[in-house]
C-alpha cells in the first residue's frame, strides 16, 4: 500500500521522478532532521534543568513523529517489514524460572535433591517470549510498608498452602482477602523473631542482638529462610542478610523474601557450590531448614566451613538436633552426637546449646586443620572461580590473606585490607566518588520527565513519580560494589544484589568483604530468580562485555525483562555501539528507553529504560 507521505510529494511537486530518487532525498532529509535533533538523545542538562513540562513533552513528540517518519520511509525503501514485538509467553509461564525443571530432571535420572538443583545443560530452548504478571498482580506498596503487607495475587503461595504451614508460620503471618500480612517488628508476638534474635546473642556471649555488628557479625546467609521474618529483622539491625532457598516451584521462601523486599537468590548445595567465594560470611543461619547436616560424609558443613570467615558462627535450630541429642545425652553428653564427629573435624568448637538451637564457632587458627588428627584435608590450589563447582570435601581458604578473624576486621577497608584485593588505594577512592556522582544524576533519571508519556497501569491514572519505588536493586556488572556503597552513603532504603560476571575481574571477595551481598553468575544464563523480583536493574559496562563473551544481548533483554517488576527501571551505561544496538532491541520488548549523552566528550551513554505495565 502507498505511504499517504508519498501521495502529499507528488501532489506538491506534480510529475514523479523515480521512486528510489524520491525515497533517497527523503530518507536523507529524515535522517539530517533526526541528527539535528537528536530525536531520542536526551543531556543531562535537559534532564535536570528546570524546562517546563508540556514545552519538552510536545518537543519531545514532535522528534519522536519525524523519527518514526523516518524509521517507515527506511524500512519501505529497504522492502523490509517493520520490526515487531516480542509476543507474551502463555499463562503457564507467569512464574517461569529457566533452568529448574523438576520433571525434567526427573526424567533425565537426577534424584536424591539433584532434581532441585539448577540444570542449564538441561533446558530446552528458550522461548522468545515476555513473561506476562498474574492477573491478580498488583504494584507492590512502598518500603517500608511493602515488607509487612504484600498482595497475595504477587506470589504463588495458595490459601491451602498456608493453612498447611506449621503453627509459627500461622503466628507470624496473616493471610487476608488479597494480601498477606506479616507482623511488624513492634508487634512481635511472645517467643518471636526477636526473642530469637536475642537467644542467638547470648548464646554467643553478646548482651543484645544490637551487639552483632561488634563482635564481627555484619553479613548472615540464611538458608531455607522460611518467609524471611528473621532476615527482615537483621535488616533493621543494619546486618546484610541474604536469604538462599531452594527452587520451589510454589515460588514460596524466595520468592516471597524478594516481595518483600529482602535480599534473597534461589541457591541449593546438594551436589554443587554456592556462586560465593570462600571466607564470605560472618553467620550461617538454619532453622528448619530441611538439610541433613549429618549425610554424605559432613559434606554439607564442609561447604558451610567454606562460606564461613574464620570466628564465624554457624547457628542451628532444628527439632531434629534436639531428638538426636535427647537419644545420646546420657552416653555422650549434651552435644548432639550425629553432629559431633564432623563438627570436630572442621575444628569447630560449640558455643552453647539451648532446647532446639545449637552455636559452632569456626576456629581463627588456620593451622588447626593441619594439626588436627584425622581431620578434613585442605584444598589445593586456587578456589577463587567458584562458579557452580561440585562440592570439595577439603578445606578452602586457609592459605588467603583474606584469613582474618571477624572479630579483627574494620568496619571500612583500609589501605592493607585494599592491597590483599590487588586494588591500589587511589583506585578504589576514585571509584567510589564516581558513584556518588553517578548516584545524583541517576535518581534524577527516575521521573516522567524523561519518560514524558509515562506508562500506565490498566484502568489508572498517571502513578506518582517512583522515588520510592525502587527497593531491590541489582547491579549487574558491579566491580568494586561502588553503586551499592553509594546508595548506603545515601541512606537511600535499598539493598543492592551485586553480581560479578564470569569472565570479568572477580572482585566478589572485595564485595563480600565490604558487608554487602553478591553471587558470580554467567550472564550468557538466566539469573536464579522468580519473575518481578527486582524494581532497577543497572549495569555499567556489561553490553561490551557479553559480546566478548560472545552472548547474545536480545537474550540478556529478554531476562531482563523477566526479573524486572511492571513499570521498574533499566540503567544501562556502555559505548554508544552496544547503547544504540540495546534501544533497537528495548523497543521490541516494549520498553520506554531514551538515550542519554553525558556530555562530557567521551563515548559513553546511558541507556534508561521503563519496562510497562503490560497484561496482555
Amino acid at each position: 500500500m502507498r505511504s499517504p507521505l508519498l501521495n502529499k510529494v507528488s501532489l506538491i511537486f506534480g510529475p514523479r521522478p523515480p521512486l528510489n530518487w524520491i525515497l533517497l532525498c527523503l530518507v536523507s532529509v529524515f535522517v539530517l532532521i533526526a541528527l539535528l535533533g537528536s530525536s531520542s538523545t536526551t543531556t543531562f542538562d535537559s534532564v535536570t534543568s528546570s524546562a517546563k513540562p508540556d514545552i519538552y513533552t510536545n518537543y519531545r513528540k514532535l522528534k519522536e513523529q519525524a523519527r518514526n517518519d523516518y524509521l517507515e520511509l527506511k524500512s519501505i525503501s529497504l522492502g523490509a517489514n517493520r520490526i515487531k514485538d516480542v509476543g507474551l509467553c502463555g499463562k503457564e509461564r507467569e512464574n517461569y524460572v529457566p533452568c529448574y525443571n523438576v520433571s525434567g530432571n526427573l526424567l533425565a535420572g537426577l534424584k536424591d535433591g539433584e532434581e532441585f538443583d539448577r540444570h542449564c545443560e538441561l533446558s530446552q530452548g528458550y522461548q522468545d517470549c515476555l513473561v506476562r504478571p498474574p492477573k491478580e498482580y498488583k504494584i507492590p506498596l512502598t518500603w517500608p510498608a511493602g515488607r509487612d503487607v504484600i498482595w497475595s495475587g504477587n506470589v504463588k503461595l495458595t490459601k491451602d498452602q498456608f493453612l498447611s504451614s506449621g503453627s509459627m508460620t500461622k503466628r507470624l503471618m496473616l493471610l487476608e482477602e488479597n494480601q498477606i500480612a506479616f507482623h511488624s517488628e513492634d508487634g512481635l508476638i511472645v517467643d518471636g523473631v526477636k526473642d530469637y534474635s536475642h537467644l542467638i546473642a547470648e548464646m554467643i556471649g553478646l548482651g543484645s542482638d544490637t551487639e552483632f555488628l561488634q563482635a564481627g557479625v555484619r553479613t548472615v546467609l540464611d538458608i531455607g529462610c522460611g518467609f524471611g521474618s528473621f532476615g527482615a529483622h537483621l535488616l533493621s539491625l543494619k546486618l546484610m542478610a541474604l536469604c538462599v532457598a531452594a527452587y520451589e516451584p510454589s515460588g514460596s521462601q524466595v520468592q516471597l523474601a524478594l516481595e518483600r523486599g529482602l535480599p534473597a537468590v534461589i541457591g541449593n548445595f546438594i551436589s554443587k557450590q554456592l556462586p560465593f567465594p570462600s571466607l564470605s560470611y560472618d553467620m550461617v543461619h538454619c532453622a528448619q531448614c530441611g538439610i541433613i547436616w549429618d549425610s554424605k560424609d559432613g559434606l554439607f558443613l564442609i561447604e558451610i566451613d567454606r562460606l564461613l570467615k574464620p570466628g564465624g558462627y554457624f547457628v542451628l535450630t532444628s527439632p531434629t538436633t534436639r531428638q538426636q541429642d535427647s537419644s545420646t545425652s546420657a552416653k555422650k553428653g549434651s552435644t548432639p552426637s550425629p553432629l559431633d564427629e564432623f563438627t570436630k573435624k572442621l575444628c569447630w568448637s560449640l558455643l552453647a546449646q539451648q532446647e532446639e538451637t545449637f552455636i559452632w564457632q569456626k576456629t581463627d587458627d588456620s593451622q588447626c586443620y593441619t594439626s588436627r588428627q584425622g581431620g578434613v584435608p585442605v584444598c589445593k590450589g586456587n578456589d577463587m572461580q567458584m562458579y557452580y563447582q561440585p562440592l570439595a570435601r577439603c578445606i578452602s581458604g586457609t592459605t588467603s590473606h583474606r584469613w582474618v578473624p571477624i572479630h579483627s576486621k574494620s568496619d571500612h577497608l583500609n589501605s592493607t585490607e585494599l592491597e590483599i584485593h590487588g586494588i591500589h588505594p587511589d583506585d578504589f577512592f576514585e571509584d567510589s566518588n564516581f558513584w556518588k556522582l553517578a548516584l545524583r544524576n541517576y535518581w534524577s533519571l527516575l521521573s516522567p520527565l524523561v519518560f514524558s508519556d509515562h506508562p500506565k497501569r490498566p484502568g489508572d491514572d498517571d502513578p506518582l513519580p517512583p522515588y520510592n519505588m525502587v527497593r531491590n536493586v541489582m547491579d549487574m556488572n558491579a566491580n568494586y560494589g561502588g553503586l551499592s556503597a553509594a546508595l548506603m552513603e545515601a541512606s537511600k532504603a535499598v539493598w543492592v544484589m551485586n553480581v560479578v560476571p564470569l569472565g570479568a575481574r572477580n572482585t566478589l571477595p572485595l564485595i563480600h568483604d565490604r558487608g554487602f551481598a553478591g553471587v558470580l553468575h554467567n550472564w550468557c544464563e538466566p539469573f536464579p530468580t522468580y519473575p518481578r523480583t527486582y524494581d532497577l536493574l543497572h549495569a555499567n559496562g556489561l553490553l561490551s562485555h557479553i559480546a566478548s563473551q560472545k552472548c547474545s544481548m536480545f537474550q540478556l533483554l529478554l531476562e531482563m525483562d523477566r526479573v524486572l517488576r511492571p513499570e521498574g527501571w533499566i540503567i544501562l551505561s556502555d559505548t554508544l555501539g552496544p547503547i544504540e544496538k540495546a534501544r533497537t532491541l528495548a523497543a521490541q520488548i516494549r520498553w520506554e528507553a531514551r538515550v542519554i549523552d553525558l556530555q562530557n566528550g567521551s563515548d559513553q551513554r546511558l541507556l534508561v529504560c521503563q519496562k510497562p505495565f503490560v497484561r496482555k
